[in-house]
């Protein structure tokens, strides 16, 4: 009688196994400093690695026979300021061959560039823009690093966490004018003692 029990835990030996020997080979063989590799929800594989090594461990998944990783499914960033490295990028690839998806993570500053990956996949040249417009994380040879969602003209990055809530600028359209304005907000605050030990009262 079959026992998907049974059939569950071989699958996941399986796969620990060879992701045991994945991140030798990647250590050991390509000399790639590979953080932490482990299975998350749905067998999906997911690599954390420094930034330096980010291109050298895309390029093997995406060229070599056994990994065959050729599409790129999505870059997004996320925004941790209590860190030291605080943006954290997932690159999510996609083996069609093999019917698996992996996903690279890297963290990086604020001030560090990240080599792009346009070489690779030409769709990644639309992610690393909203990447950029959004974070302002620099991606070094993408030569078409422009604004994707926001105006050209738009200081600053509003997915930063450090980013004020009702941004630097207001856009309204001008009836008189008939065009689009810009102008500088301005907050103004009368001052106010709050006391908090009587906040009912």
């Amino acid at each position: 009688m079959f026992s998907s029990n049974n059939y569950f835990k071989d699958y996941l030996l399986k796969n620990w196994t060879i992701l045991k020997n994945l991140k030798v080979f990647l250590n050991s063989y390509l000399s790639l400093r590979i953080s932490q590799i482990k299975i998350v929800t749905g067998f999906e594989i997911e690599i954390y690695i420094h930034s330096k090594y980010l291109y050298p461990l895309i390029f093997f998944l995406n060229k070599h026979s056994m990994c065959q990783y050729n599409t790129l499914i999505d870059i997004v960033c996320c925004d941790k300021p209590s860190q030291k490295n605080r943006f954290e990028i997932a690159y999510t690839l996609l083996s069609v061959f093999y019917n698996s998806r992996i996903k690279v993570v890297t963290k990086v500053t604020e001030f560090a560039s990240v080599l792009s990956v346009n070489s690779l996949y030409r769709s990644s040249g639309w992610f690393e823009r909203e990447v950029f417009d959004f974070y302002g994380i620099y991606f070094f040879q993408n030569w078409d690093l422009r604004r994707i969602l926001n105006d050209y003209g738009f200081k600053g990055f509003p997915l930063r966490k450090d980013f004020p809530i009702s941004g630097y600028t207001d856009v309204y359209y001008d009836d008189n004018q008939k065009r689009i304005c810009y102008k500088a907000i301005e907050l103004s605050q009368e001052y106010k003692d709050f006391n908090f030990k009587k906040t009912w009262n």
